[in-house]
């Protein structure tokens, strides 16, 4: 062993003096290279743990998502539940006892005013059509009348009722709308 020593350290002066600005590829396998791959290292685990929370996140959000569109109309349902008891019970009660058409007709009155107030009180309103000027927006003309006693684009009656969800409509009223009298078109004859 005892030969090794016989060689001491060259002095730096004797290398070629560009070596100094060369950094040799060995000396980078220091202590602060083992330290950077390591934290590279811990990097890329932290990268890839923080990407499956996100993807995890995203699919219980998705999975909540649905969830509540799926069930979304579970309130109105126990809501209309009750009108289609009375539905029921009316039939039954007219079955039996072979009720006459005003005890039909008042039931069938008091389940439509059950429904309009469940309609109501889901932000469901009927929208209000009969003697109103025509609206495209919330209004579907199905045909066009003359009339002597309303201005022209006057609603004169409703074929079908429309309903809005907040100021959305739902759909349109189906409405007949007034057009001038006949007798005026003649001016120009």
């Amino acid at each position: 062993m005892s030969h090794h020593h016989h060689h001491p350290q060259k002095p730096p002066e004797h290398g070629p003096p560009n070596n100094a600005a060369e950094p040799n590829v060995e000396t980078v396998s220091s202590p602060e290279w083992t330290k950077l791959r390591d934290e590279l290292a811990a990097a890329k685990d932290r990268a890839l743990r923080t990407q499956a929370e996100l993807e995890n996140f995203r699919k219980r959000s998705a999975r909540q998502f649905e969830d509540s569109l799926r069930y979304a109309s579970q309130p109105l349902l126990n809501d209309l539940l009750p009108v289609m008891d009375n539905i029921e019970r009316a039939i039954e009660a007219a079955e039996k006892n072979h009720a006459d058409a005003d005890a039909l007709l008042n039931g069938f009155k008091m389940v439509q005013q059950q429904l309009e107030d469940v309609l109501k009180q889901h932000h469901c309103l009927r929208i209000e059509a009969l003697h109103q000027p025509f609206d495209p927006n919330v209004h579907h003309a199905v045909m066009q009348q003359p009339s002597d006693e309303h201005p022209a684009n006057t609603v004169l009656m409703v074929t079908q009722s429309g309903y809005q969800l907040h100021d959305r409509v739902v759909r349109p009223s189906q409405v007949i709308v007034s057009t001038v009298p006949k007798e005026e078109n003649h001016a120009d004859v």
